[in-house]
C-alpha cells in the first residue's frame, strides 16, 4: 500500500535533527554566495501544467549573478529551444536550484520564485563571442540551505569508479526518433553544435 499521509511517513523516520531544521536561511549570506560564485553546474526543477521538470545549467563559474541577498540571475544560453522550463515557469513560478561545485561532496539548494526578462540591461551582463542570452531568469530566494555530502559520497559522483562508456548521444538520438539522417550524421551535427553553437 503507498504512503498516503504525513504521520504514516513521519513513523518511518527518526525526528529532522535540530540543526537541519534551523540551517533554512531566509536569504543568501556569505557561505551561500561563496558557493554560488564557484559553482559551474546546477540543476533548476520547475512544475508546469503537464508535471514537474529538472533541467541542466552550467557555464564557467560566477555564471549565476547575485543580484542581492534574495535575487539571483540566471542566463538562458542556446539549448533546444524546447522551453520546457520557460514554460512552465510562464504556467508556475515557483522554482528549485541545486548548485554543484566539482569535488566537493556538498551542495547548495534554493527555492523560490522565477520570472523571465529580455531586458538588455540584465541580459547583456553575460557576453561571449560577441553574443548574449535572449533572455535570463530572475530568482527570488525564498529559502537557502546547505545539504550534506552523503549522497554524492555514496554516488562517488567526483571519483572514476562508476565511469563507463556510453553509445553516442547521435546513436541513441537515432534509435529513439524517427529520422532520415543516419546516426554518424546525428552526431557530426550534435558535436558541430557542440563547438559552434555554445553561446
Amino acid at each position: 500500500m503507498p504512503i498516503a499521509t504525513l504521520e504514516e511517513l513521519r513513523e518511518l523516520y527518526p525526528p529532522v535533527l535540530e540543526r537541519a531544521r534551523l540551517k533554512t536561511l531566509s536569504k543568501l549570506d556569505t557561505h551561500c554566495r561563496a558557493f554560488i560564485e564557484k559553482s559551474p553546474f546546477l540543476t533548476l526543477s520547475t512544475q508546469g501544467p503537464d508535471g514537474a521538470d529538472v533541467t541542466p545549467r552550467g557555464d564557467a563559474p560566477g555564471f549565476v549573478h547575485i543580484l542581492d541577498d534574495n535575487t539571483i540571475a540566471i542566463p538562458d544560453w542556446r539549448g533546444n529551444n524546447r522551453l520546457d522550463s520557460l514554460t512552465n515557469i510562464l504556467a508556475n513560478p515557483a522554482v528549485g536550484l541545486l548548485f554543484f561545485i566539482p569535488g566537493a561532496l556538498e551542495t547548495l539548494r534554493l527555492n523560490g520564485a522565477a520570472h523571465i526578462t529580455a531586458d538588455s540591461e540584465i541580459t547583456h551582463r553575460w557576453t561571449t563571442n560577441n553574443n548574449h542570452p535572449a533572455t535570463a531568469l530572475i530568482i527570488t530566494v525564498h529559502e537557502a540551505f546547505l545539504h550534506c555530502g552523503k549522497a554524492l559520497i555514496r554516488s562517488k559522483l567526483w571519483h572514476d569508479d562508476y565511469k563507463s562508456k556510453i553509445p553516442p548521444y547521435g546513436q541513441m538520438l537515432k534509435d529513439q526518433i524517427q529520422v532520415d539522417d543516419t546516426a554518424e550524421a546525428m552526431q557530426a551535427s550534435i558535436e558541430e553544435a557542440y563547438k559552434t553553437k555554445l553561446y
